[in-house]
Order: structure tokens, then sequence, then C-alpha cells
């Protein structure tokens, strides 16, 4: 089922409306829908590299625009939304425990899952389930999903078809290096 849903999202990113499936993609993911948009993202850019900045930035604010209804689905809408999405990816688990670290790390743990392979849709949720302030949300998002996609952008602008094998085959590695770094910054400035 997954595999038919990631085949039929990369196809729309050859469609002559691509730039609003890609926004839609892009919204939705950031609530529930388990395909990144990230495979539609990859392709357009390879297609036409002079929209790659423009491409991101629609994914960034789309997916900004998605992660506000992640955010009210776990504030408003937790028992009738909420829950059956999480269950749905089998992280009732991880949910709860996901949640008790909010609050603490709310706001690392949004910034992580905007940049990283983690589940984006499950930190949106749980802000709302755990009533993270919402301008911080809001702002770390933004900052968060804009390093993901216009460095997903840069490199397929910058590297050409070659990136796109590398991106799929070592992205959870990128991903978790970067967030280390980010994380090791932040802990030498804290340090100054």
């Amino acid at each position: 089922m997954l595999r038919a849903l990631y085949d039929r999202t990369l196809r729309l990113s050859s469609h002559r409306h691509a730039g609003w499936a890609l926004a839609g993609v892009s919204f939705i993911e950031s609530s529930f829908f388990p395909i990144p948009p990230d495979v539609m993202l990859i392709p357009m850019v390879l297609a036409d590299r002079a929209k790659a900045w423009r491409y991101a930035f629609l994914c960034t604010m789309a997916s900004v625009l998605g992660a506000l209804l992640g955010y009210a689905i776990g504030c408003v809408f937790w028992e009738a939304i909420g829950q059956p999405i999480v269950g749905f990816y089998n992280a009732d688990a991880a949910f709860v425990r996901f949640t008790e670290f909010y609050d603490i790390w709310g706001i690392w743990i949004v910034l992580a899952a905007a940049i990283s392979f983690l589940p984006f849709k499950i930190a949106t949720i749980a802000s709302g389930v755990s009533g993270l302030a919402l301008a911080p949300f809001l702002i770390t998002s933004l900052i968060g999903r804009g390093i993901r996609f216009f460095a997903v952008a840069a490199l397929v602008y910058y590297f050409g078809p070659g990136i796109r094998r590398f991106i799929d085959r070592y992205f959870n590695v990128l991903s978790l290096t970067f967030i280390a770094v980010l994380l090791l910054g932040f802990l030498l400035l804290g340090a100054v």
C-alpha cells in the first residue's frame, strides 16, 4: 500500500500542476500523510533547476501551514482524529514517551523532526496535545522545514541526478549527522 502511494506521489512530480501537488503533499505530510514531499521535490528540481528555490519555498510554506493543522488536531481534535493517526503509524507507545519530553525539549523535538526523517506529523500533533506555545512552534517549524527543503533543493541543484541516489540511500544518516552538528553548535554557544 505505501509503495503504491509513494509511486503515485512520485508521478505527481511530472504533472502539469506539479507545483500545486507539491504544496498539497507538503501540507498534508505535516499532519497525516505518510510520504514526504522530498519524493516530489527532488525530481521537480532535476527537471527545472531554475525553479529549485521556488519549489523549496513552496514546500516550506505549505509544510508550516500543514503543521498548524497537525497542531490543531492535537489541541482540538485529539480523540477524534489525532489518536487514530498515531495508531495508524503504530506509534501509541512512542507517542506517550514522545510527549513526556515536551516540557523540557519541545522546541528541539520539533526542530529535529522538521529537519530529519523523524515523523514531523507526530511532532506537530504532539505539540498541540502538550500545549506547546504556538509562536515558538511556528518559528521552529519554519526554520526546520526551511533548512530541510532548501538543503535538499541545493544538493539537487548543485550536484544533479547523482545526488538523488545519494540522498535516497543515506537520508537517515545525513539527517542524524546534521542534527548532531546543530545540537553541538547550540551546546557550544550555551557554554560560551
